[in-house]
């Protein structure tokens, strides 16, 4: 790095690392939409299928009634053709031993007639259900679609900018020494978008480890980079360099 303006190349960093600061936090904010899009995805999914519980639960209900209604039918035709035996029946032990079991199969009908009933009251409680959630669904789905979009706007401006400052920071790096744009971006690869720090308050602004009096001095002599001993960032002292 000889017969380098080091100084100068400092200030062309500074502003590299102005856009590359910018350009790591929208693109970490870009990297969690598909994750927020899955988590608005998988909230409307949830919405859905309590709904689709409940219209199973409705047809379960109803299907169970329907049941019992075939089972009451067929009762009611086995006391009607009961009943038309006892005038076939030849003895008064016979004709008791048919009116009890008359009397079972009418018993057995007052049952069937109330788990009717019951389950009567179960389906309309069912459809108020249904049709409640039904209401809610539709007021969740402008939600989610809403939400949805608005999450795909957000996007496309962020990749918008990114593009932006990508095509701004292709320009500055133009002018950049290719050493020092070597050391630079190595560094910048491993620091989460940030490989220049100033020196403030005797401290790196990168780790905020102490910074030795005798490192500012070195700084300040602009004979070559200088990094810091903890976080390895190339150090800077911005009242120098805008000088």
């Amino acid at each position: 790095m000889q017969n380098l303006n080091i100084k100068e190349e400092l200030r062309k960093l500074a502003g590299l690392q102005k856009l590359d600061s910018k350009i790591f936090s929208l693109k970490q904010e870009a990297a969690r939409h598909p994750k927020m899009q899955q988590d608005i995805d998988a909230e409307f999914e949830e919405k859905k299928a309590t709904f689709k519980a409940l219209e199973e639960k409705k047809q379960k209900i109803q299907l169970a009634q329907k049941t019992k209604e075939s089972e009451l039918a067929v009762k009611e035709d086995n006391i009607k053709k009961t009943q038309g035996q006892l005038g076939q029946l030849k003895t008064n032990k016979d004709y008791q031993a048919k009116l009890a079991e008359i009397e079972s199969l009418k018993a057995d009908k007052s049952l069937i007639e109330e788990e009717i009933l019951k389950l009567m009251d179960d389906t309309e409680e069912a459809k108020r259900s249904v049709e409640a959630e039904k209401k809610a669904l539709e007021a969740e789905e402008k939600t989610y679609r809403d939400r949805k979009k608005a999450l795909e706007e957000k996007t496309r401006e962020l990749e918008g900018c990114i593009n932006d400052l990508e095509g701004q920071r292709k320009i500055l790096v133009s002018s950049v020494e290719k050493e020092i744009l070597k050391v630079y971006e190595h560094i910048l690869q491993g620091r989460e978008g940030s490989a220049l720090v100033q020196v403030i308050s005797n401290s790196c602004e990168g780790c905020h480890m102490r910074v030795p009096h005798q490192v500012i001095n070195e700084i300040k002599m602009y004979s070559r980079l200088i990094t810091c001993e903890n976080c390895s960032r190339i150090l800077y002292l911005e009242e120098d360099i805008l000088t």
